[in-house]
């Protein structure tokens, strides 16, 4: 329990006696604030950092670790997690400390820790800090400072950038797609990928076999089209979901002064919509095959997902009501999980019968003899 103390008029002084001839306001002793409890603070810090977009993030993150043909230890998956999840949290909690004025204006977010006075400004900023600072440290120390730059990157483009433009122009949307599509790139440096050609890893390794003029060792693969492939895939998928979620809030915006391609143009907002989920074919059925990843039959099956997707996006955009927007956002929601599943189902290399324990070596040799 903790006590605020304020002037009492049982215990007068000199400055409370000339508060009480101008003022005819009474005031109580003090009043008693309960103490937070641990559970209630760590409840409080989860709203801060939006435990379900920070456990998005860790995820993406952790699909481009698994993705990667190069060999990753436990350590540094436990790392890059725990790294990510801290710089989510930092930029969350960034973000809601300069719009507490408009959160307050908006259905959705007046119940958010600091609209509602459950945390103070200088708590939440304390623990913004402690979170920026040790979510770089731990990628930079644990895992590599490449993918610790990118940690840090992103919470800059999250808490600055965009943040000031929600206020600004609708390409705030756009900035906010580039934010989200990173932690997959942080995933694939944390498991050793590189980001760009380099001369250890010439661009003759960066193309599949039938397109490289030497045979490709997939212990060494080091794509470059693996993180376009991913950054393509997060980017793209953003635009369905956000924007069918901004058209069901848009009065909120509006009433805040936000300035959403929701509010200023629904029916542009839904044709963006349709691009992306359109692009997301291409991106899927070619680029990520093409990229290494996976093997081709991930172009097959990832057809059906991003045609239910799809056919949601256009029926958004042909009718533009609020129940297709709803239905293509709810799409978006079981899209993403989906897709990195069926990735993983297909990554490249992997012999899940082996894997599962279906098949054995004497297996594999018997085959091979039976071939020769």
């Amino acid at each position: 329990m903790q006590r605020v103390w304020l002037p009492s008029a049982s215990r007068p002084g000199f400055f409370h006696k000339s508060f009480i001839r101008r003022s005819n306001v009474v005031v109580s002793p003090f009043r008693h604030v309960e103490a937070l409890s641990p559970p209630q603070l760590l409840k409080l810090y989860g709203q801060l950092s939006k435990s379900r977009l920070s456990l998005l993030m860790v995820l993406t993150a952790m699909t481009g670790v698994a993705l990667s043909p190069l060999p990753a230890t436990v350590p540094t998956l436990l790392s890059t997690a725990v790294g990510t999840a801290l710089c989510s949290a930092s930029a969350n909690t960034l973000n809601q400390l300069q719009e507490i004025p408009f959160d307050a204006q908006m259905a959705r977010t007046r119940m958010r820790p600091l609209v509602r006075r459950a945390i103070t400004p200088a708590h939440a900023a304390g623990f913004a800090v402690a979170t920026g600072i040790a979510g770089p440290l731990v990628l930079w120390t644990m895992v590599n400072p490449t993918t610790a730059l990118l940690g840090a990157g992103n919470i800059a483009l999250y808490a600055g950038v965009y943040t000031w433009m929600k206020r600004k122009s609708i390409y705030n949307t756009w900035v906010g797609s580039v934010v989200g599509a990173i932690p997959p790139l942080m995933g694939w440096t944390a498991g050793g990928g590189q980001l760009f050609p380099s001369s250890t890893y010439p661009i003759h390794l960066f193309l599949p076999s039938f397109l490289s003029s030497s045979p490709v060792d997939l212990a060494l693969i080091d794509n470059a089209l693996a993180p376009i492939a991913f950054f393509m895939l997060l980017f793209s998928w953003q635009f369905p979901h956000f924007n069918g979620l901004s058209h069901l809030v848009r009065s909120s915006y509006a009433q805040a002064g936000y300035r959403m391609l929701a509010v200023l143009s629904p029916r542009k907002n839904a044709l963006v919509a349709l691009r992306h989920a359109v692009l997301l074919i291409p991106i899927c059925s070619v680029l990520i095959p093409l990229s290494g990843l996976t093997t081709w039959s991930f172009a097959l099956t990832s057809l059906i997902p991003n045609a239910v997707c799809t056919h949601a996006a256009w029926q958004f955009w042909r009718v533009g009501g609020e129940k297709q927007a709803r239905v293509m956002f709810r799409h978006s929601l079981w899209y993403l999980p989906v897709m990195m599943a069926l990735m993983m189902v297909h990554k490249q290399g992997v012999d899940w019968g082996k894997w599962l324990g279906l098949r054995g070596e004497d297996d594999d040799k018997r085959t091979l003899e039976v071939k020769l």
